[in-house]
């Protein structure tokens, strides 16, 4: 692994322990095990290397989320996303950054982090669309709100879980909106 990847992996990692204030140029070269001319070889600061660290994070945060356009039918989809297995203890790599103020404050970072969940509640609102289009869910369902309340479920498991210190709240909520999920396609079946 090269220096670079190697600075980038270490603020990836730190910025979700600590949040982008909490984490020193030190810091990073430290977990990374490099030196400060490797640092600023290829960085010219800790801001741009937290842009490259959060792009490359929010790259796999919305890349784990294309199983809502992959194989089976848009229910199952969705409900397969939800359940995908979550450390609801370390919170949302991507959702934390909303709570770090440096971050809120910066309008480059912010810009990353909001980009990534406009791509997850783009997708979250076709694959509902297509499931009241395959009549799996009622056709009452506005997509853009389902979506949000799934995102909002999914950020509050990991606060809930991150409160207790355990897993528990977070799989409750994700039980919870398979629940709700499930109630919703058996109203559409019982009008058949």
């Amino acid at each position: 692994m090269s220096s670079r990847d190697q600075l980038t992996g270490a603020m990836a990692e730190l910025l979700w322990e600590r949040g982008y204030a909490a984490t020193s140029p030190r810091d990073v070269m430290a977990r990374a095990g490099v030196g400060q001319g490797s640092m600023y070889h290829h960085f010219g600061g800790k801001h741009e290397l937290a842009v490259e660290a959060l792009s490359s994070v929010v790259g796999k945060v919305t890349g784990e989320s294309s199983v809502l356009e992959g194989e089976g039918s848009p229910l199952e989809r969705i409900k397969r996303y939800l359940t995908a297995p979550r450390p609801g203890t370390r919170g949302c790599r991507v959702g934390r950054m909303t709570q770090d103020p440096q971050v809120v404050a910066d309008a480059e970072l912010i810009s990353i982090v909001a980009s990534a969940f406009d791509t997850v509640l783009d997708r979250w609102e076709r694959a509902i669309t297509a499931a009241i289009e395959a009549g799996e869910l009622p056709d009452t369902v506005v997509p853009a709100d389902l979506a949000r309340t799934l995102a909002a479920i999914i950020q509050g498991g990991y606060v809930l879980a991150r409160a207790k210190g355990e897993q528990e709240p977070m799989d409750a909520a994700i039980r919870g909106a398979v629940a709700m999920l499930d109630a919703a396609h058996a109203s559409v079946r019982d009008h058949d």
